[in-house]
């Protein structure tokens, strides 16, 4: 009998992207699934109510939920620690291993592993964040060796309406910020779908595209124990093998 594979998800309230994306991208391995659990996220923003949304016991409790499903990894499939810190997600990992006995990953923490390994150090940062938010993350990932060398984003806040920022539009920015030259792109945000479009810009503009969704099923499938490379058509980032935890 084949063994089951299940992926924990940590998912924003509001976010209506990364369930579809992720199930669309597991479709052609059957003995794979996500499984999601959500906690209040409505705004993206640094004023501190929304900043207390990601407090560590919002998501400990949904966390906990997920290993009732008793899954192989639980991943915060989000983006805060881009403007709080990368060390904000450092604890979180160390405290859902804590109380579940499951290893944690996220998303912002795959992605400055993935920048090691790829030798990225001037990042294309693509968002649809507002000003103070797309400085917060051009401070912090900068000052742990990742330069935005060049920069798009949209000035949302609405959790909600990322999802319906348009294909054509995220394609653009990430064209701008190649054109302006970067290492490679990461579109940063969980809830706009730069997943579906990141092989054929990839293809066309010769630099890894890093879309959130996809960096973070790249790291639960390694912690798993899935070869990466069975996920096929949705970018060079399932072609990187994993050997142990991704830093």
């Amino acid at each position: 009998m084949t063994a089951r594979h299940r992926l924990g998800m940590l998912t924003p309230s509001s976010n209506t992207v990364l369930e579809p994306v992720t199930s669309a991208m597991l479709a052609g391995l059957p003995d794979v699934s996500a499984h999601f659990s959500r906690f209040p996220v409505t705004e993206i923003a640094l004023s501190p109510a929304a900043l207390g949304q990601f407090d560590d016991s919002h998501i400990l409790r949904a966390g906990e939920l997920l290993a009732h499903a008793k899954v192989d990894v639980i991943a915060w499939n989000g983006t805060s620690a881009s403007w709080i810190g990368f060390e904000s997600d450092e604890r979180l990992c160390e405290r859902i291993t804590a109380a579940t006995g499951i290893p944690a990953r996220t998303t912002v923490l795959t992605y400055r592993a993935l920048f090691r390994r790829l030798n990225v150090r001037r990042v294309g940062l693509v968002t649809p964040y507002t000003d103070d938010v797309q400085s917060r993350i051009q401070a912090n990932w900068g000052a742990a060796g990742f330069s935005c060398v060049t920069e798009r984003h949209l000035g949302l806040a609405d959790n909600f309406s990322f999802a319906t920022v348009a294909p054509d539009t995220i394609g653009s920015m990430t064209r701008a910020v190649v054109a302006e030259g970067c290492d490679a792109v990461a579109v940063v945000c969980t809830n706009m779908d730069g997943a579906r479009i990141g092989a054929a810009l990839e293809a066309e503009l010769g630099v890894p595209v890093l879309d959130s969704v996809a960096v973070t099923l790249w790291a639960c499938l390694g912690a798993a124990g899935v070869d990466t490379a069975r996920v096929t058509g949705w970018g060079r980032v399932f072609d990187q093998p994993i050997v142990g935890q991704p830093t």
